[in-house]
């Protein structure tokens, strides 16, 4: 029966955008190399015309260019139809891959909702409500812990006036040596008058005689006065 009505070949697969790119350029290519071939024809022609004089054989070189200039004409309007469909399967891909990120970024949200959907069920607010109060609570005992850990048993908790008086001379002192004086070098208060204090009466005064020093500054012994 293979014999009599053959195998069914299997259908090519469809050419991708990209397939039909390159294939369009490729063309394109081939129609860029003929123009330059035909733009060096035409310089020739050109120089040729310039150098023969008018007469059939430059009319036979003219009727030549013309024939080229139309094939660059011809080749030039294929080119631009190539670029055009070049333009427009270039839009299709840029379309394409739009489409297919557009699609992948749609199942990574649908994947990612799906799985917070499944962590959510897993949360409850009011546990963490709970929690958290509960963690204050931990908090204010601990802070209670370290308060009373941190006492001290030699310190009262009251203070007598005996005590805050000695606290304010202390304060006092500490001011006085705050000027850069200690207490204890500051000069004395001035020493009573113990002659007004007591109404002693004044030392009395008589006429003394001024004595010489010797060279030591020690006073002189007043000699006897000697008699002739």
């Amino acid at each position: 029966m293979k014999r009599v009505f053959g195998v069914k070949k299997d259908k090519e697969p469809p050419p991708s955008i990209q397939d039909a790119s390159d294939r369009i350029n490729k063309r394109g290519d081939n129609v860029e190399e003929k123009l330059k071939k035909l733009d060096t024809e035409l310089s020739r022609y050109k120089e040729q015309i310039k150098k023969t004089r008018p007469g059939p054989a430059q009319e036979a070189i003219k009727a030549r260019a013309m024939r080229i200039l139309k094939q660059k004409r011809m080749y030039e309007g294929q080119r631009d139809m190539l670029y055009n469909q070049t333009f427009n399967l270039d839009q299709v891909a840029f379309a394409s891959e739009g489409l297919k990120d557009a699609q992948q970024t749609m199942s990574a949200l649908k994947s990612a909702n799906k799985e917070l959907k499944g962590m959510m069920k897993t949360v409850n607010i009011q546990d963490i409500d709970n929690l958290q109060d509960e963690m204050m609570d931990m908090m204010d005992v601990s802070n209670e812990i370290q308060e009373t850990l941190g006492r001290s048993y030699n310190v009262p908790d009251y203070i007598d006036e005996e005590e805050l008086m000695e606290l304010d001379a202390l304060e006092a002192d500490m001011g006085s040596e705050a000027d850069g004086i200690p207490s204890y070098l500051q000069p004395d208060k001035e020493e009573p008058d113990l002659d007004t204090e007591f109404n002693l009466p004044a030392a009395p005064t008589g006429n003394t005689t001024a004595q010489g020093e010797d060279e030591h500054g020690l006073p002189t012994v007043p000699r006897a006065s000697l008699r002739s």
